[in-house]
């Protein structure tokens, strides 16, 4: 082929994208192997400072910031099996007497109350699905279906990367990842927090997904925003991009779940309204503006990064990010915007103790780091000119 046609001939998937300048070639789903030099050089500095400061920054799950590497709900030394945590303790308190027969909200602001916990504002009261489900199946139910939900998505993966241009040679690692990422899912210790249940089927949906073909995704991701609201920047997300693509029924699907969740939480607020008086305690603020640590508290803490020593949690946090955004396809794309909206969101809100909202992200954060080799060898490269 001519020099002058070759830049012409870019195509995608597993070919090739030919620069008849230099001669080289590079796959199309390969972001930075076809950055500008410039930029390129301006992210690498970036990334090299982020990975720094992340490096240098330790996480906290405590209120009066003290550093520390593991979170409270990680049962340690010889009493661990005795051991629960407060807020775990509480969530069991409030399963058992929906267990019993009594209605959700009265045996969750009761207990709440009881034990000096805010009520207000009505947020401060966990929305009811996830102990009504527990209620009624128990631990042995919810382990049979953590099992299945943790396969599901590592199996959802594994096909979804086989459909997407590059993904197919990496999608042994991914789904390993995935895995990896999600495997939180499976001790019965953490089965109360809602996030962790959230966190899989985010990851299971947007695996599922596939532009033009939503059905599956969709009705897994309104399982997850019933049952945690901190789903919603995943669902306002999924609309957004399918009204980027001009797929007009996608988008009018994602965008009337958001219209029924937001009837939901309205009566979801009211009945909390209905029982609690002025006098009842105010939670304090989640804008705490906490910058890098209030992110890497939340992802590290509330994944299996938290069994490394911070100084190499925090870099394999940022990697999970930047391998995500060098891998040029629908899902590379959607997830990293999931992932810098989420981390963007984390240094704005949440106290050190809401460390467990990091689990709404951390399996599909694991399966970037399937993509750093590559996207850190085309940085580096373009940077240099090669």
């Amino acid at each position: 082929m001519a020099g002058g046609d070759a830049g012409l001939d870019r195509l995608t998937g597993d070919r090739q994208v030919i620069d008849g300048g230099g001669g080289t070639a590079a796959p199309g789903w390969d972001r930075y192997a076809h950055w500008r030099r410039g930029p390129a050089a301006v992210l690498l500095a970036v990334l090299l400072a982020l990975t720094v400061l992340a490096a240098l920054t330790r996480p906290t799950a405590s209120m009066d910031g003290t550093p520390a590497e593991r979170p409270s709900v990680v049962p340690t030394g010889t009493a661990a099996a005795s051991q629960r945590d407060d807020d775990l303790a509480l969530y069991d308190r409030i399963i058992a007497r929906v267990a019993s027969g009594e209605g959700y909200y009265t045996a969750a602001v009761a207990e709440q109350r009881a034990s000096n916990y805010p009520v207000r504002p009505g947020l401060a009261v966990r929305l009811p699905t996830s102990a009504l489900i527990h209620a009624a199946i128990g631990e042995d139910g919810l382990q049979a279906i953590a099992v299945l939900l943790l396969g599901a998505t590592g199996w959802a993966w594994w096909r979804r990367l086989a459909n997407e241009p590059g993904g197919a040679r990496y999608r042994n690692y991914a789904a390993a990842l995935v895995l990896l990422g999600g495997s939180t899912i499976l001790n019965r210790y953490y089965f109360v927090l809602h996030e962790f249940w959230t966190g899989m089927l985010i990851a299971l949906s947007l695996g599922l997904h596939r532009p033009g073909r939503y059905g599956w995704a969709l009705a897994i991701g309104a399982l997850a925003l019933a049952l945690r609201e901190h789903a919603l920047p995943y669902v306002l997300l999924m609309a957004a991009m399918a009204l980027w693509r001009r797929d007009w029924r996608e988008g009018a699907a994602w965008t009337v779940l958001i219209v029924l969740f937001a009837l939901g939480l309205s009566w979801h607020l009211q009945a909390v309204t209905a029982l609690t008086t002025p006098a009842d305690p105010q939670g304090p603020a989640w804008l705490v503006m906490d910058g890098m640590r209030g992110w890497l508290s939340k992802t590290v803490l509330a994944s299996n990064l938290r069994f490394l020593p911070y100084w190499a949690a925090g870099p394999l946090a940022v990697a999970m990010v930047f391998g995500w955004s060098g891998w040029r396809s629908p899902a590379g794309t959607t997830a990293t915007f999931l992932l810098l909206g989420y981390a963007l969101a984390f240094m704005l809100a949440g106290r050190a103790n809401n460390f467990y909202w990091g689990g709404v992200i951390a399996p599909v954060m694991f399966l970037g780091l399937a993509f750093v080799p590559m996207a850190a060898v085309s940085l580096i490269r373009t940077v240099r000119g090669r």
